[in-house]
């Protein structure tokens, strides 16, 4: 049988790069699958999701294959594959969908009924997300191929700008997704929470949406220049000044047409509580600048289990959120895991005819399968930075 390497969760804040099985068209429960392909990985990113289960803020338990963000080539398939060949080059949504169910119908991906037993939705090398084997790996496998792949229509192509094309199996639609649902459009006024990669990919999709004005907010210096190099202005939530009076410094006014937290649930406080962690800091913020009838998009990751939290309700799920002015500002919340299909298609387009460079805004790395544990540790110490691993050396210097 043919090796494979990839890289495992081990215990809080370890992981390895060890060997693991070379995939095989079967499901989690061992049954032999027709619909699926095997992928040789192009490039596959770190995601701040992934740091959630490494720093040991979920129930994932030690053994797990790590890795939702994929692009690979096909090198074999199942009999029922009909449009796709071997050889294509294709971009791996995260979400494992059947593409027969309700809710893939209604393109709804994110939440498939047939792909994990134990709740709606499933995803690669994630917790509780289907046991599906993830992809931070040399192979993996993909089931319902012909539904779920995105082929890109010229290799040669693509493999010109697999930087940039490799975000579009999660950060970039999730950025995306983040701002569409804020209602973010022609001339308005966006506040971004968060400058981290997701942060990134959803401010520099409100910039290609067409707002006027896109605000980052952080407590990361070098996070926050890097959101000014791409046209962005910031706030530096370790100031004491609120965050309505420092977005009235750049707007004229303390609020927003259009709010995105691109955090999730291990905030922390601003200002003088900065060190603290403040699970609900980030939205009950938002529900302060957004302006009334406003829209909140909330791409940030929450969790239903959080035993490293330092609030005992917080561990099971429950946070203070302050929702009764979020109510009496009519606010609009949209939350879950993002449809990538539904929107992976035309942010390719907009890819390859050059009418956004996402890696750069991300500021995307390119590390060997090899250095992805220190690739983790990097990335836990806030640089300003998205990791791509390249396992098989593809990716042109």
């Amino acid at each position: 049988m043919a090796s494979n390497r990839g890289v495992v969760y081990i215990k809080p804040g370890k992981v390895e790069v060890q060997s693991i099985d070379f995939p095989e068209l079967v499901n989690p429960k061992g049954k032999k699958i027709n619909h699926g392909v095997l992928l040789k990985v192009v490039s596959t990113n770190i995601c701040g999701s992934d740091q959630h289960m490494v720093r040991g803020r979920t129930t994932a338990e030690a053994g797990l294959v790590l890795g939702h963000e994929i692009t690979g080539e096909v090198i074999e398939k199942g009999s029922d594959v009909e449009f796709l060949n071997v050889g294509d080059l294709v971009s791996v949504p995260f979400n494992v969908a059947c593409g027969r169910c309700r809710t893939c119908k209604e393109q709804q991906t994110g939440i498939c009924l047939n792909v994990n037993d134990s709740r709606a939705g499933g995803a690669y090398g994630y917790v509780d997300m289907g046991g599906w084997i993830g992809g931070q790996a040399e192979y993996v496998m993909v089931p319902y191929a012909d539904f779920n792949l995105l082929r890109f229509p010229d290799k040669a192509q693509a493999m010109e700008k697999i930087r940039d094309l490799t975000m579009l199996s999660d950060i970039f639609p999730t950025g995306f997704h983040g701002a569409v649902k804020a209602g973010v459009g022609p001339g308005t006024t966006v506040y971004v929470a968060g400058a981290g990669p997701v942060g990134m990919a959803a401010a520099a999709s409100s910039q290609l949406l067409g707002a006027a004005v896109v605000i980052v907010g952080d407590m990361n210096k070098a996070r926050l220049a890097h959101a000014r190099s791409i046209g962005c202005e910031t706030v530096d939530l370790n100031e004491d000044a609120s965050l309505a009076d420092q977005i009235a410094q750049i707007l004229g006014v303390p609020e927003v047409d259009c709010a995105v937290d691109c955090v999730g649930f291990e905030a922390r406080g601003h200002g003088g509580e900065v060190q603290k962690e403040v699970p609900a800091a980030v939205l009950n913020s938002l529900m302060e600048i957004a302006r009334a009838g406003g829209a909140i998009g909330i791409p940030g990751l929450y969790v239903t289990a959080d035993p490293g939290a330092e609030e005992k309700t917080a561990q099971t799920g429950n946070l203070s959120i302050r929702f009764g002015l979020g109510w009496a500002k009519s606010h609009s919340f949209f939350t879950g895991q993002t449809p990538v299909i539904k929107y992976n298609r035309q942010l390719m387009m907009s890819i390859l005819y050059d009418k956004i460079q996402i890696a750069k805004a991300v500021n995307v790395e390119v590390i060997s399968l090899d250095d992805a544990p220190e690739g983790y540790a990097e990335f836990d110490s806030g640089v300003a930075k998205k990791f791509v691993i390249n396992p098989h050396n593809m990716i042109p210097a």
